[in-house]
């Protein structure tokens, strides 16, 4: 029998589960020395550039709000079929630019199959390193990242899957059914975990849960490193504080420390705020809102253009 050699990617993965729990400490040390800072920017977080995605459940109070203003519209205008929806949103939408419509909700993950459907190459991880790493009780470890680019090619095959267009939006889907938010862009650490080059050619899209995700050290990072991470431009995050009642899980699961507990009620530091989502998705009595009317598409397109290239 032919002996099987060991990839790279079986070693690096053995490290990291290794070392996972020192994810936090580690990250401190960019805040805690300036020499230590350009050292672990260089080795882990060159060129990086990331957006927070929100869950698709996290409009789900956009979307109510703007059933009621059409259902209400459709009582007023005596329509023949009241038993019509009140608001129609399509799995996929084509993304042109801007949108500001009420009655037409573009859904987070629309604009990650977006850029899917610009990738030539894609593939699947079999699972997803920081869930399987810290054994994570509460999500799936088998929704593991997409990666796209031509970079994707040299991604051993012993732990991915090439997909289709079709296959990568399936996934995307079924993410957002587990209650997973995205965080999508260029990360060295991928290219170093992977061993795969260039990094301009390797786009990641993370499907990650609230309690095992890499990016829970963002607050231990230093401010340069969290300018690396950004916002969907023109998402507003607030709280319904008639509805809050101040029981603190959104100030535990925020993944940028931007929420405090104030007289009982959720106050949100919105220059802090990413915007991923996670407090609207699991407060219990829908107190957090996400404004997601005003979204300039094509900023965030440029954005990744500049940083990275899915296309062959």
């Amino acid at each position: 029998m032919k002996k099987k050699w060991p990839v790279f990617e079986d070693l690096s993965i053995s490290l990291v589960k290794h070392i996972f729990h020192l994810r936090f400490k580690t990250a401190k040390l960019t805040r805690q020395s300036k020499i230590m800072n350009k050292i672990i920017t260089k080795m882990l977080f060159e060129k990086d550039g990331t957006f927070f995605i929100p869950n698709n459940d996290s409009i789900k109070n956009i979307i109510r709000e703007n059933d009621n203003l059409e259902l209400k519209e459709d009582i007023n205008n005596n329509q023949e079929n009241p038993d019509k929806n009140a608001l129609t949103v399509n799995e996929t939408i084509e993304i042109n630019q801007k949108f500001n419509t009420p009655q037409e909700i573009v859904f987070p993950s629309d604009i990650i199959k977006q850029l899917i459907k610009k990738a030539d190459n894609i593939v699947i991880m079999n699972k997803c390193l920081c869930r399987s790493s810290a054994d994570c009780k509460d999500y799936p470890h088998d929704l593991g990242c997409i990666f796209m680019g031509n970079a994707t090619k040299k991604i051993s095959r012993k732990y991915c899957k090439e997909a289709t267009v079709e296959d990568a939006i399936e996934h995307i889907d079924k993410c957002n059914e587990a209650g997973l938010v995205h965080i999508m862009g260029r990360n060295k650490i991928d290219e170093i975990w992977l061993h795969v080059s260039p990094g301009e050619e390797l786009f990641t899209i993370c499907n990650c849960c609230p309690c095992c995700c890499l990016w829970r050290v963002y607050p231990n990072l230093s401010d340069n490193l969290q300018n690396n991470f950004f916002k969907l431009p023109g998402i507003q995050v607030y709280t319904n504080t008639d509805e809050c009642v101040g029981c603190g899980k959104c100030y535990k699961i925020c993944f940028t420390d931007a929420i405090e507990i104030i007289d009982k009620k959720a106050v949100i530091d919105t220059e802090k705020c990413k915007g991923c989502g996670q407090c609207s998705n699991n407060c219990p009595t829908d107190a957090i809102i996400i404004d997601y009317q005003k979204i300039d598409i094509e900023d965030v397109f440029n954005k990744i253009d500049s940083m990275v290239n899915i296309t062959e």
